[in-house]
């Protein structure tokens, strides 16, 4: 195995546990900032923003910056960003910090995923790339229920403390093995907005924006959601999302499969409707025992990644030309659907109760299914050879 992609992979594991982590501290947080729930997850929400946003921004503004200089400086501000929050108790300042790692984090993901491809034989860059992306997912199976567990501990500013010290030990491991790296030619962003004016790549996206939306309604708050159900300890509750980030990663691959035997558009339809279907079902499940209810969690986690790689292609399969655009679009919709359910996750909170963020996450995603039956429907632009 290449060690280099295994470094970019490492520093995508990194960025990823930050970006979610608060979800599972959210109660450390609050007893110590003396804030609100729904504040508290505000710090997901402006990450999920300011990546969305920072993203293809950044990649444009430092286009000519050689890679390697690049990714060091990024891991740089990154790893001072996390030790700000370890070491601040204003709200304001830990919020400024969350910015900065989320600006610094987009940064790595995407040199990660397009360095990587550049360190291998052409034979192997599709295992490149599913290196780091298996990086990014195995934050949700490794990064946060460890994070959980160390914050449980020691106190929820000690895992910024862990991610800072990672961070420094990959600022290490790059600057003595990665190579130098020209910067290939960027896409101008006005050309990346362009692609957006057919209304079925518009609507395409919004499937995943929708569904994210739904999905972070609840997972975003889903330490409450789960005290508020079952009076289970801190331990249990790492226990529930160590599974639930195991059915997440695995829920990739079953995606993959039905994309590959069902074709992608039925793909859509079939993994949609059940995500919906699943996110209403968990409050009966709940009331049955707590072992159904983690069944059905391990379910919605499943489903939760099993929509990227029939979206992906199917983004693909519609713009071909723009396919390398869409992708990245996707990225940063993804994120602004990761910070709007945060946000409307809180309102609901603040409005009624975390018991019903279940619900409403639902209702997002029902949406959702009609954004996809709306894009199905409209006249695709890919040539007529392309094969679903």
């Amino acid at each position: 195995m290449n060690l280099r992609i295994v470094l970019l992979a490492a520093a995508a594991f990194v960025v990823g546990t930050v970006e979610l982590i608060v979800g599972g501290i959210l109660d450390l947080i609050t007893a110590d900032l003396h804030i609100s729930v729904s504040a508290a997850g505000q710090f997901i929400t402006v990450f999920s923003i300011a990546f969305a946003l920072s993203a293809p921004i950044l990649m444009n503004l430092t286009a000519k910056v050689e890679r390697k200089t690049l990714y060091l400086t990024s891991l740089g501000v990154f790893l001072l960003s996390n030790v700000m929050i370890a070491f601040s108790s204003s709200y304001s300042l830990i919020l400024f910090a969350r910015i900065l790692s989320a600006m610094s984090g987009a940064i790595i993901i995407v040199l990660s995923i397009t360095l990587a491809p550049r360190l291998v034989s052409s034979s192997h860059k599709g295992r490149a790339l599913g290196i780091i992306y298996m990086g990014i997912s195995g934050s949700l199976v490794l990064g946060v229920p460890i994070g959980m567990l160390i914050g449980n501990t020691y106190g929820w500013r000690a895992p910024f403390l862990l991610i800072a010290g990672m961070s420094a030990l990959a600022i290490l491991g790059i600057a003595v093995f990665l190579k130098k790296s020209p910067p290939a030619k960027a896409i101008p962003l006005r050309e990346q907005l362009a692609s957006l004016r057919d209304s079925k790549i518009v609507s395409g996206q919004l499937i995943s924006f929708l569904m994210l939306t739904g999905h972070l309604t609840l997972y975003a708050y889903f330490a409450p959601y789960v005290q508020s159900l079952f009076p289970i300890s801190p331990g249990t509750l790492s226990l529930v999302y160590f599974l639930f980030g195991i059915a997440a990663v695995s829920g990739g691959g079953l995606g993959g499969w039905i994309s590959d035997h069902w074709g992608t558009e039925r793909a859509l339809i079939v993994i949609v409707i059940c995500f919906a279907i699943v996110m209403f079902i968990l409050p009966f499940a709940a009331e049955i025992s707590f072992y159904v209810f983690l069944v059905a969690v391990m379910v919605w986690s499943a489903l939760s990644w099993a929509l990227s790689p029939a979206q992906q292609t199917y983004l693909m399969q519609s713009a071909p030309k723009t396919a390398d655009i869409q992708l990245s679009l996707n990225t940063s919709v993804m994120h602004l659907g990761v910070a709007s359910g945060s946000f409307i996750g809180g309102v609901v909170i603040q409005q009624s109760s975390v018991a019903n963020n279940s619900w409403v996450g639902g209702i997002l995603v029902l949406i959702a299914l009609g954004s996809a039956i709306y894009s199905l429907t409209r006249r695709s632009q890919r040539p007529s050879t392309v094969e679903e």
